[in-house]
């Protein structure tokens, strides 16, 4: 993709500075994980492993999972190559595609990484939504790979919700920030993508549940 020369000056200055914001910032918030039963935190699985989330929660996922290695999906749009730069610094693998541009090069690509051995996370909803509309992108990766599907949930207890498609979270300083993994779904799962949609649904409720 050709930018132009102001979009490769933000190219060349946010990344960079985003990254240090978000490390800054997760540097004062408490994580906390909850796991249902027959779940299972998808950081402690080694890979290659397939996990779907909420694409609101790309801000607080950014620093709990940092450093891993992590295979994301993200869109080749001018937006995704911002987003991937940023995450690239903290130590994620950008995976280029999406289901609105470049869809099957993004799914192939995803295949790839998951036969490199690494942890494979989709944004169900993203790249544009509906919020929370699990697209079918997360079943056709674990169909085609033979995995079964994890999912969870990273919700902060005080955050700014900004006014975006996916009502977008910037958890607060000094927040705790729950992480839930419900129930991993079998490989064998005839109706993958409904369960995606269901234990995504059962991600946000659990998250929900415990701030009771």
């Amino acid at each position: 993709m050709a930018y132009t020369s102001k979009q490769r000056f933000i190219l060349a200055v946010v990344p960079p500075v985003a990254a240090m914001l978000i490390r800054l910032l997760g540097m004062t918030l408490r994580y906390e994980d909850l796991c249902a039963p027959g779940g299972t935190r998808g950081d402690l699985i080694p890979g290659p492993t397939v996990y779907a989330f909420w694409h609101r929660s790309l801000l607080a996922c950014a620093y709990r999972f940092r450093g891993l290695d992590i295979a994301i999906l993200i869109s080749r749009s001018f937006d995704g190559e911002l987003i991937a730069r940023t995450v690239e610094l903290l130590g994620f693998t950008a995976v280029r595609g999406s289901s609105t541009r470049g869809g099957p090069a993004g799914l192939r690509n995803m295949e790839r990484a998951y036969q490199q051995g690494h942890r494979c996370a989709i944004t169900a909803d993203g790249p544009k939504g509906p919020a929370m509309v699990a697209k079918p992108g997360t079943a056709q990766l674990a169909t085609l790979v033979g995995a079964p599907v994890g999912t969870f949930y990273v919700l902060p207890e005080r955050a700014w919700e900004l006014q975006t498609w996916d009502r977008f979270l910037i958890p607060k300083p000094f927040s705790r920030v729950r992480v839930t993994w419900p129930a991993i779904i079998p490989a064998a799962e005839p109706e993958m993508q409904a369960a995606v949609q269901k234990a995504l649904d059962e991600s946000v409720a659990l998250a929900r549940f415990a701030a009771c």
